[in-house]
């Protein structure tokens, strides 16, 4: 008994506790911001982007917990059909459905809408949360620079194409995942689609600026419609989206580096909490045009406030986005 005690004692043992400690509550703090209001979603038809994994697949999951109708809209079928069974199985709510969207494909797109508008009358919710980051220099089929072309182009698309079921349904909403690497972005009006010259991390921020200008302008053409639209930084969350990262890739991140960062990164759960707030919270019922993280508002870059760029960027969307397949 006196060994064990003398064992227990001991500097190594209680100092790897005190830092097994102060991990678990470090962890537990950079979670952030959680949504915990309690709503009843039966009858709400709701389109998550992206669903088949991460914060989106965690937002999906959430959603029909509260017994929305779910569509994933997800480019890989197979793994959004996964991601849908263990679904329906966590939360017995047989409503939740895959649907194939492909953001780098304008027919993909108009394609899924079709279908959508064939089976539903109504669209309570639209997030559009699926996103690519820090890709190689990679067009979309139609051309677009890929982070561009996923991220805003595709999104703009899809949105535009929904507004008229989301009218109808008003009170509804659309929800815009951005990032907090819109602060180091910039709309390059010279070479928008990185022609010139191209940096994987100038495209990525550019395009998650681009998230934020469109929401902001978006807003202000449905006023008063009884359709909300906010943008969000989910947070720095252990997800697959730095998987085209190369640096990301290697031994020493994944075997030294990641396990150092662990304790600061969000769960996809706890990443996910701010696109359900912004989906769901009864006090937002009226807000448009925000930008939210951790569950509250936050300001945006002085970049995503220009309205003038706002409108060169909306006029480009609609130019390249009308293009015919």
């Amino acid at each position: 008994m006196c060994i064990f005690i003398d064992c227990l004692l001991c500097p190594t043992v209680i100092w790897s506790a005190v830092i097994g400690i102060g991990v678990y509550f470090l962890k537990d703090y950079m979670q952030g911001g959680q949504f915990t209001k309690e709503t009843n979603e039966t009858g709400k038809v709701v389109i998550v982007t992206g669903a088949n994994t991460g914060i989106g697949k965690e937002t999906a999951k959430e959603l029909a917990r509260r017994g929305a109708t779910v569509y994933m809209a997800c480019r890989d079928m197979t793994r959004c059909e996964i991601a849908r069974l263990e679904i329906v199985k966590e939360t017995n709510n047989q409503n939740v459905f895959s649907r194939e969207l492909d953001l780098s494909s304008l027919a993909s797109i108009r394609k899924f809408v079709a279908g959508f508008k064939a089976e539903q009358q109504k669209l309570h919710v639209l997030i559009n949360n699926a996103g690519v980051m820090r890709c190689p220099k990679t067009l979309t089929k139609d051309g677009f620079e890929i982070q561009l072309g996923v991220n805003h182009m595709g999104h703009f698309l899809l949105t535009n194409l929904l507004l008229d079921v989301l009218k109808k349904s008003a009170p509804s909403r659309i929800v815009v995942v951005s990032s907090l690497a819109h602060t180091r972005g910039a709309i390059n009006v010279d070479d928008l689609n990185s022609e010139k010259s191209y940096d994987e991390g100038s495209a990525y921020s550019q395009s998650k600026l681009a998230n934020v200008l469109f929401t902001r302008e978006l807003a202000k053409r449905l006023e008063g419609t009884g359709v909300t639209v906010n943008a969000l930084h989910p947070g720095v969350v252990d997800t697959e989206l730095a998987r085209n990262w190369k640096f990301f890739q290697t031994n020493f991140v994944k075997y030294f580096l990641k396990p150092m960062l662990w304790p600061l990164l969000k769960t996809p759960k706890s990443g996910a909490q701010t696109s359900i707030y912004a989906a769901l919270d009864p006090d937002l019922v009226n807000v448009s045009g925000q930008y939210f993280s951790d569950c509250k508002p936050k300001e945006v870059a002085p970049a995503a406030k220009d309205e003038k760029v706002g409108k060169f960027l909306w006029a480009e969307s609609e130019k390249w986005t009308s293009k015919s397949d």
